[in-house]
C-alpha cells in the first residue's frame, strides 16, 4: 500500500524447494573450489601484479584453468525440470479470499510454480498480477510474452483466477526524462493497443484488467498533478479496444490509493474525491467494476468507516459514492489490502492482530459485502527480501517457508485439514 504519508518509504515445504535450499552449502563449496583452485595455480606461477605471462606460462596454466573450468561445470547441479501437472481446483470455505502475488520480477520458473501453487494450498481462487507495459512492449509492436505465458500457464493449472493489473509505460511511449508512472495523452492510443493485444491473447484466462494504478497519487501519475479527467480519458480509450479484443474481459477502474489529501495537494487527492471527479467526467461507461485498495494500518477490520480516516471499511465510502451516481450495479475488487507486523513501523500491527485482523476482513466481506468480488491481501511473497517493512506484509518467505498468518489462513478456509488429510493418505 502507498498512502501519500507513505510515499517517501513506499510499498509449506516441496521436494523441490528442499533440493533448492541443498544446493545452497553446494554452490558455496563450488565457489571456494574455484576460487583455491586459481590461487593456487596463481601461487605456483609466482604471477605478480606487474608481470607480463611468457608463453611457457600460458602453456602450463591454460589447460589446467580449462580443467578446473571442466570440473567446476561438471559438478554443477542439475537445472530444476518444471512439468505443469493435472489442472487443480481450490478448494476453500470463502471464495473472495485473494493475494496479490508479486511474480513480475521472478525469472526462475519452479518458484513462481511453487508460489502458485501454494497460493491454491492456502485456500485462496483469486491472484492479482503486475504485467508492466514496459517489460513486454520494449519496442512499437515488438511483444515478448513468455514471462506472462508462464505466470499465467502455472495460475490456470492451479486453478486461480487472475486479475492483470497493467500499467508502466515503456521508454518509447512517453518523453525523455520522464518517469515509467508518466503516460501523456498521445500515448494512451499506444496503451489501449497493448491493453487490447493483452485481452486478446489471453481471453478465456485473464478476463480482468486493472487499467493503472493508484492515479490518484503523483507519483504514480507520472509525478504531476494528479486528473481524474485525465484518467477518464484514459479510460475512454482503453474500455472499447480491451471489449474489442474480449468482450468477455471485465475492465476495472481505479486501484485508488486510500489517502486523505485535499484538493490541490502536491502528493495527490483524496480517494472519496478522485472518483466523484471521476463520475463528473463521465467516467461510468468506460469500466465494469471499481478496484478498490483497503488497508486497514491500526485499525481492525470492523471498525467504523470515516471520511476522515483510512481503514478497512472504507471500501464501504466508495460503494457510496458508486450508489450516489446511480451506479451501484458495478462490483467492487479489493486488489490491495492488509496489515503489516513490523517491530517498528509506526502503521504495523503485532503478528497476532495481523492475523487476525486478515482473517477479520475476509470474513467481514464475504459476510456484509455483497457487491464485492475479492479481497486480494498485499503481498504473498516477494522474490528477494526488501530489508525493510514491506517484507512484514507478506505471507511466505522468499524461500518460500510458510509465516504463522499463511498458516492460519490455510486453516481459516479449510485447507490445513485437506492437507492433512492427503498426507495422511
Amino acid at each position: 500500500m502507498r498512502t501519500t504519508k507513505d510515499a517517501g518509504d513506499h510499498k509449506r515445504l516441496t521436494t523441490e524447494t528442499q533440493r533448492t535450499q541443498s544446493f545452497s552449502p553446494f554452490r558455496r563449496f563450488l565457489c571456494a573450489l574455484r576460487a583455491s583452485v586459481v590461487v593456487h595455480l596463481l601461487q605456483r606461477c609466482k604471477i605478480s601484479q606487474t608481470s607480463s605471462p611468457s608463453p611457457r606460462l600460458l602453456q602450463f596454466l591454460l589447460p589446467r584453468l580449462a580443467l578446473a573450468l571442466f570440473v567446476l561445470y561438471s559438478l554443477r547441479p542439475p537445472p530444476i525440470l518444471v512439468v505443469v501437472g493435472p489442472p487443480q481446483e481450490v478448494v476453500t470455505t470463502n471464495p473472495l479470499v485473494g493475494v496479490h502475488t508479486r511474480l513480475t520480477d521472478e525469472v526462475e520458473e519452479w518458484k513462481i510454480q511453487r508460489t502458485l501453487q501454494m497460493v491454491r494450498e492456502m485456500g485462496a481462487p483469486w491472484i492479482v498480477e503486475f504485467f508492466p507495459w514496459a517489460y513486454y512492449e520494449p519496442e512499437p509492436g515488438r511483444y515478448d510474452w513468455d514471462h506472462v505465458d508462464m505466470v499465467v500457464r502455472h495460475a490456470r493449472a492451479q486453478g486461480l483466477t487472475v486479475i492483470a493489473r497493467i500499467g508502466w509505460v515503456p521508454q518509447w511511449a512517453r518523453p525523455e526524462e520522464t518517469t515509467f508512472t508518466y503516460l501523456d495523452p498521445d500515448g494512451y492510443e499506444a496503451f489501449a493497443d497493448f491493453v487490447a493485444t493483452f485481452a486478446a491473447r489471453y481471453r478465456g484466462q485473464v478476463d480482468h484488467i486493472i487499467v493503472w494504478n493508484e492515479p490518484n497519487l503523483s507519483f504514480e501519475w507520472g509525478y504531476r498533478p494528479v486528473d481524474p479527467a485525465a484518467y477518464v480519458d484514459l479510460l475512454r480509450a482503453v474500455y472499447p479496444a480491451a471489449h474489442a479484443a474480449n468482450p468477455d474481459v471485465v475492465v476495472l477502474a481505479g486501484a485508488l490509493a486510500p489517502t486523505l489529501e485535499p484538493p490541490g495537494s502536491p502528493a495527490g487527492l483524496n480517494d472519496l474525491d478522485y472518483l466523484r471527479g471521476m463520475y463528473e467526467a463521465g467516467a461510468a461507461p468506460y469500466f465494469d467494476g471499481l478496484a478498490v485498495h483497503a488497508y486497514g494500518l491500526g485499525f481492525p477490520p470492523e471498525a467504523d468507516p470515516a471520511p476522515d480516516v483510512i481503514n478497512f471499511r472504507r471500501t464501504e465510502l466508495l460503494r457510496a459514492v458508486m450508489e450516489e451516481f446511480g451506479d451501484g450495479n458495478k462490483p467492487i475488487y479489493v486488489t490491495e489490502a492488509g496489515w503489516n507486523d513490523h517491530p517498528r513501523w509506526t502503521r504495523a500491527v503485532r503478528p497476532a492482530q495481523r492475523i487476525a485482523y486478515t482473517i477479520g476482513a475476509y470474513e467481514w466481506a464475504r459476510q456484509n459485502w455483497p457487491w464485492c468480488r475479492v479481497v486480494a491481501m498485499w503481498a504473498f511473497r516477494y522474490p528477494a527480501p526488501l530489508h525493510n517493512y514491506q517484507d512484514y506484509y507478506t505471507f511466505v518467505t522468499d524461500d518460500f517457508r510458510p509465516k504463522p498468518i499463511y498458516l492460519a489462513v490455510q486453516e481459516y478456509t479449510g485447507q490445513s485439514q485437506r492437507a492433512s488429510e492427503s498426507a495422511n493418505q
